[in-house]
């Protein structure tokens, strides 16, 4: 009957030359054998693009990809004891809200935005809030961040932190992407890079430092708690002040709590000048009322002259309002 179905009858002949070809023929004409290796094929592709995504824009990289599945630390530290220069990258959910983290020195030197990051000789990387990706067009903003720590000696060295649309020259690097990385197996590792580096400079700045960044821009509690936990107790001072700079912001009862208990209770200056700035990195309803607080009461002359500084610079009218009680009042 035309313009029916198919026939789904198939004769001996049409058996035979389908066995012969791997199968019964389909309806497209095509054996299933062909199908499910193209599906195979399709399927790899796909997979492979989607590897590529999580990656970033890295280029130039001798990439190697391996399973963290059974703990971020333990797959690291087996890269680390080769003893051979590598980096080893990752992502992790970020904090919600549109930016962008590249580095300062492009290769294009055409700005922060739109060039091509040096991953070996890459200094200050930079941070942008809002649209500034220049002509490339985003849909959305990123939800997840790359995290990468170069391996040499024996030890991680350094540890730089971006988001996927950054683009990345690797220079020829060996490169170690660890997929399946657990949140939480993050957290703990970024925090031993902290307590680990001691006071050495070098280590503070390439290790420590990007590794409490990337803490603050890792969504979820337990990041919270461990720079909540530096800032309190880090025998580090330049590593407390950092920590509180991070926990300004994130906001929140929390971080609110651990800045508050660091002007009242560092023992170093330096720390709590470092806290009444992260007040005023506060959301204004947050941080305003507390810095005028700090300015009236605190025992610590410097500490209140930097509350009033901060104040100064909030342009809030409630601030203006402080200041014009305090010189009525005098």
């Amino acid at each position: 009957m035309r313009g029916g179905p198919p026939s789904l009858v198939h004769t001996d002949a049409e058996l035979r030359r389908g066995s012969l070809r791997g199968g019964l023929p389909s309806r497209s004409g095509r054996s299933p054998r062909r199908l499910v290796r193209g599906a195979a094929v399709l399927g790899a592709v796909l997979g492979a693009a989607a590897l590529s995504a999580a990656q970033g824009r890295i280029t130039n990289a001798r990439t190697e990809t391996r399973s963290a599945a059974l703990g971020l630390a333990g797959e690291v530290r087996a890269i680390v004891t080769r003893n051979a220069t590598a980096w080893i990258g990752y992502t992790v959910p970020m904090i919600a809200g549109p930016r962008q983290m590249c580095c300062y020195d492009t290769i294009s030197g055409s700005g922060a935005c739109c060039g091509t990051c040096r991953l070996e000789g890459g200094s200050v990387v930079t941070m942008t809030t809002g649209d500034a990706r220049g002509s490339r067009i985003t849909l959305e903003p990123p939800t997840e961040f790359l995290v990468l720590a170069r391996a040499e000696g024996g030890a991680v060295v350094r540890v730089r932190t971006f988001t996927p649309d950054c683009d990345i020259d690797a220079s020829g690097m060996p490169l170690v992407w660890l997929t399946d990385v657990k949140p939480d197996d993050s957290v703990a590792w970024l925090s031993s890079l902290v307590s680990g580096a001691g006071s050495d400079s070098e280590r503070v700045n390439r290790v420590a430092n990007p590794a409490l960044s990337a803490l603050a821009f890792q969504s979820g509690q337990p990041a919270i708690e461990a720079l909540i936990e530096f800032a309190r107790a880090s025998p580090v001072t330049r590593l407390r002040g950092q920590a509180l700079f991070w926990l300004a912001h994130k906001a929140g009862q929390q971080a609110m709590a651990a800045i508050t208990n660091a002007i009242d209770n560092d023992p170093e200056t330096e720390v709590k000048r470092r806290a009444v700035f992260a007040l005023s990195q506060l959301p204004k309803d947050e941080g305003v009322p507390k810095l005028m607080e700090v300015a009236r009461t605190n025992r610590n002359a410097e500490v209140r002259r930097q509350a009033m500084f901060w104040l100064g610079e909030s342009k809030d009218p409630r601030a203006v309002k402080f200041f014009e009680d305090i010189l009525l009042k005098q």
